[in-house]
């Protein structure tokens, strides 16, 4: 090769070089700012989920607060409650309703 041709490629070859790492630079800056935008984003969807599941044990905790407010105040009575009203419920008439033979053992 001739020394001439090589002494003119060097300075364009130098150009290329520097406008590739301007361009390598400005893309690795672009992809940054990109991941921490995705950072920021999943940081505030997190956040945002995290409040809402505090209301909820919020709310639960309240239902369980009355819950316990309940069986406490009355003490365990509130079975033999429940007991008291299924004995004196009336059972509805036996002869209501449609009679299956049994003994034939009828289809339904």
């Amino acid at each position: 090769m001739d020394p001439g041709i090589i002494g003119v490629f060097i300075p364009i070859v130098a150009i290329i070089m520097g406008c590739g790492i301007a361009i390598t630079s400005v893309w690795t800056k672009h992809k940054q700012k990109i991941a921490e935008m995705q950072i920021d984003t999943t940081a505030k969807a997190t956040a945002e989920k995290a409040a809402q599941y505090s209301s909820q044990v919020q709310k639960l905790e309240d239902r369980v607060q009355v819950l316990e407010r309940i069986v406490t105040d009355r003490g365990y009575d509130i079975a033999t409650q429940i007991e008291a009203l299924r004995d004196t419920r009336e059972v509805e008439d036996r002869d209501s309703g449609v009679q299956l033979d049994v003994d034939n053992k009828e289809r339904v």
